[in-house]
């Protein structure tokens, strides 16, 4: 099973809160300081859609991708002609067309955990970038994650059919880079009363610059910028960083 497999039955629900519009508007932001005229973007793990509604409303078009069939069977429930959707993996797909931005936005790239997983999904960026044209990826930014820590959350929702309380208990692996989140969700049916449990872990890593310098030039890469997801400087207070990228001009 996927790991969004269960999780993606409430996804949306846990995530409602998230300002998809805000974050659309800042990744349109970054797309207009670094490809002004762009109109064509890929989004590598779209998920249930939300950031790929949020573009086509702007006026891209868009080509959502994600691994999950799950996710894309809630993505498909957007009915937008500027959108189309295909399930495949980010490490390997090949469209077969190109775009003047690939995004993987919501921490896709932390979601990979081996450093050819890393090095895959940067050269599928570069696949499917036209000339001049940009990748970027947010990720869990490395100096805050050791300087802050992890903490374990709560977090409680519903909506008018079901309750779902959810616990997140962190645990970090810092030989490998990686914080394992355990989640544990309790769904309440609220018209029969009846209850049901979820538990899964979602494997995170975190990253340095230096090391993503690295994996950008073995790709091909140049980093153009890396600032604070949501605009300013990266630092130790900042959890989720933002890298946006060019195919490079040394051969």
């Amino acid at each position: 099973m996927s790991q969004f497999g269960d999780y993606s039955r409430y996804y949306n629900l846990l995530y409602n809160d998230k300002d998809y519009a805000g974050e659309a508007r800042y990744v349109d932001s970054l797309i207009k300081r670094y490809a002004k005229n762009s109109a064509a973007i890929l989004e590598l793990g779209c998920g249930t859609g939300r950031y790929t509604a949020e573009f086509a409303a702007m006026g891209y078009r868009v080509h959502g991708v994600d691994l999950s069939e799950d996710m894309l069977r809630e993505a498909r429930n957007i009915k937008d002609d500027s959108i189309e959707l295909s399930r495949g993996d980010a490490r390997n797909i090949r469209l077969g067309k190109k775009f003047d931005v690939v995004a993987a936005l919501f921490h896709v790239m932390s979601y990979q955990l081996s450093n050819k997983d890393v090095f895959d999904v940067l050269v599928t960026m570069k696949a499917h970038l036209n000339e001049g044209g940009i990748a970027l990826f947010d990720f869990w930014y490395g100096p805050a994650v050791l300087t802050r820590g992890p903490e374990t959350r709560f977090k409680e929702v519903e909506n008018g059919e079901i309750k779902v309380s959810r616990v997140a208990v962190p645990v970090m692996d810092v030989a490998r880079n990686i914080v394992s989140v355990n989640y544990s969700a309790f769904i309440r049916n609220k018209r029969d009363g009846s209850m049901s449990t979820l538990h899964e872990t979602h494997n995170m890593r975190y990253f340095f610059d230096t090391e993503l310098l690295m994996f950008s030039d073995l790709a091909g890469m140049a980093i153009a910028d890396t600032e604070a997801w949501l605009g300013g400087k990266a630092g130790v207070d900042v959890w989720s960083a933002v890298k946006v990228l060019r195919v490079s001009d040394v051969r």
